[in-house]
């Protein structure tokens, strides 16, 4: 009686310190165009878990030319693995096809309610995007429709996640839409004042204004220990 006790408080206090996963669902920003996926910043944001010692893995589900349609296209397949908490980062792409944004605020809201539809207890973090001024008016109402999507389904926000990175030549690509190396790392700044004291809220190591997030260790094989790291997901 006392080993079977024994075992199961061994196997909970194990489940517990389980690392979950943060989903990043993103575009080429997320994906890390033009340079390695190591130094793209949901890389950046799993180096920080670690430094910080957070139970957390981060899932870079970012794909080259997508839109917040084709994000939610592919939210099905990403919601078949369990997920703790969903960041949202798309949008821009619509922006600069000049999608209408009726329907680029469709599709952020069918991606937050699928996901919490198959995942109650998730948390979900919206990224926010902005287009250059020079597109007017679409501009101004684009900037609107992450904080009030994010607003109308008590999400957490990003702000502006390319906050003094984006319009920079020297911290973009030639294409001057992607960051180089160390337009990434500032992104990574940027995420993690909003995701840091989130996750170690969750893990109790800091107060917030009450939004939480968890995330899930995808389990090693051979029953080998393995440190907690970022996990790129690709299409089959």
């Amino acid at each position: 009686m006392n080993s079977l006790l024994t075992f199961l408080l061994l196997s909970l206090a194990t489940f517990a310190q389980e690392p979950k996963r943060v989903v990043i669902l993103g575009d080429s920003l997320t994906a890390g165009y033009g340079i390695d996926p190591e130094d793209a910043y949901p890389a950046l944001l799993q180096k920080k878990v670690e430094q910080a010692k957070l139970p957390f893995t981060i899932v870079n589900a970012g794909l080259s030319g997508d839109t917040t349609a084709g994000g939610l296209r592919r939210i099905d397949w990403i919601l078949k693995q369990p997920l703790d908490v969903l960041v949202i980062e798309l949008g821009g792409n619509d922006g600069l096809r000049g999608i209408p944004i009726g329907e680029t605020r469709t599709n952020l809201q069918g991606i937050i309610e699928r996901a919490r539809k198959k995942y109650p207890e998730a948390k979900i973090v919206m990224a926010g995007m902005k287009m250059p001024a020079n597109m007017g008016d679409y501009a101004v109402e684009f900037e609107k429709t992450f904080p009030e999507i994010a607003k109308k389904n008590d999400v957490a926000l990003i702000p502006f996640l390319l906050e003094k990175v984006g319009g920079d030549p020297k911290l973009n690509q030639e294409d001057r839409i992607h960051p180089t190396i160390e337009g990434h790392k500032i992104v990574a700044e940027t995420a993690w004042r909003t995701l840091g004291p989130l996750l170690r809220e969750r893990s109790g190591t800091e107060k917030t204004d009450g939004k939480n997030l968890t995330v899930k260790r995808i389990k090693p094989e051979n029953g080998t220990k393995e440190r907690p790291h970022c996990f790129l997901l690709s299409l089959v």
